[in-house]
């Protein structure tokens, strides 16, 4: 079996590439990264073809100030000429994983070769999401922040052209069947943890402390859990926010800010267990993703995670013994549960623990390289079979 990786960007297309090199079916990876940067991963630089205008052109835009940004968006331009320089550049595999919005020429010119194809979607489907972030953003009086109308078509039309659609989560399959995907089109697979990156060092403190990490926007619902950590106004606590600052939420920070709530600025992979091993409990409370992998970092590093119906969690997190799942929006629910864990420090201690033998018994990238090989293995032996 030989695979090749189409990917615009990096995502966890890195950690399958490692997974397929080392079961010695990784055939090529293409991906808008250079190749000084994959072979980081330990991915050899004849298997990767760089792509790299995609990278440039996203990045350069990304420091536009947004009086100029708002007038155009180059998503769908920034899609179509990854897309078609994949296209170009694909070599006879047996299979082809694509990732979404990126993926439909390359989808079918491998059709033309004889190449069984995957689309790989690490969000809930994407009319879900359009719509649930349409109706978060109408919530908070913001403009809105969403796929371009042509990647939505686009991703429609990958959608039904590819043979087989691997998503991360249970909740993201909902998401599917409901939009009446077959679920025998879909491989369902959760992602994965490295142990060796993430993991657990002794606190340092007696600092109640939440922890926070990815992207501060509203998709990952950060306003939500601001404000309930601003009402719960608890002694001797504190709430980090590990990564970079979305305009969006400005207005929440100076609403709910305060001397307890300490941005912490991104940090580097390799770093972020130093910093989760301070904390407490993490808690993430998205609006939608397909499954968010600072999960299982976080359990890695002995956190119990407090996290939203539609992040993936509940794939990994089991309610009550490593953490707690609670509705999207649900700022009481997270109230009455860091209230909790506050009030229980040695409850909290011991899910945490729980948490940590959970990942590490069953969703290391390993765990996720065994249950992918297994799942392509069927789709060229087997098709339409339900993939779990």
């Amino acid at each position: 079996m030989k695979v090749t990786i189409s990917v615009g960007g990096r995502f966890h297309a890195f950690y399958l590439a490692q997974q397929l090199l080392k079961r010695g079916y990784l055939k090529q990876l293409i991906t808008s990264y250079p190749k000084f940067e994959v072979t980081k991963y330990g991915i050899p630089e004849n298997k990767v073809s760089a792509v790299i205008i995609k990278e440039a052109m996203a990045r350069l835009w990304s420091f536009l100030p947004s009086s100029l940004t708002k007038f155009y968006d180059p998503q769908y331009a920034i899609s179509e000429i990854f897309d078609q320089e994949a296209k170009k550049r694909l070599i006879d595999s047996d299979i082809l994983v694509a990732w979404s919005g990126f993926a439909l020429h390359t989808l079918r010119r491998a059709k033309d070769m004889g190449i069984k194809t995957i689309l790989e979607r690490g969000s809930s489907h994407i009319l879900y999401q359009t719509e649930i972030l349409k109706e978060e953003y109408e919530k908070s009086g913001l403009r809105p922040r969403f796929a371009h109308p042509k990647i939505v078509e686009k991703e429609l039309k990958e959608y039904e052209e590819a043979d087989y659609i691997s998503i991360p989560s249970t909740f993201t399959k909902k998401t599917f069947l409901n939009h009446e995907i077959p679920e025998s089109k879909l491989i369902h697979v959760p992602y994965g943890v490295d142990l060796d990156s993430f993991r657990q060092i002794p606190k340092e403190d007696k600092v109640f402390r939440v922890i926070h990490c990815g992207g501060m926007t509203l998709r990952k619902g950060v306003h939500y859990l601001l404000q309930a950590f601003h009402e719960l106004n608890l002694l001797d606590s504190e709430l980090w926010l590990i990564g970079s600052m979305g305009e969006e939420m400005q207005p929440f920070f100076r609403r709910f800010g305060n001397s307890k709530v300490i941005h912490k600025g991104p940090y580097p992979q390799n770093e972020l267990y130093k910093y989760y091993s301070q904390g407490s409990v993490f808690v993430i409370m998205s609006i939608e993703e397909g499954l968010a992998v600072v999960q299982t970092q976080a359990m890695a590093c002995g956190l119990p995670v407090i996290c939203t119906t539609n992040t993936g969690g509940e794939d990994i997190i089991r309610d009550g013994l490593d953490g707690f799942i609670i509705a999207i929006r649900g700022i009481k629910s997270l109230k009455e549960k860091l209230s909790y864990l506050y009030e229980n420090r040695d409850t909290c201690k011991a899910m945490g623990q729980s948490a940590k033998e959970r990942v590490s018994r069953g969703f290391t990238w390993d765990d996720y390289g065994d249950r992918m090989v297994k799942a392509y293995s069927k789709c060229i032996e087997h098709p339409n079979m339900v993939m779990r």
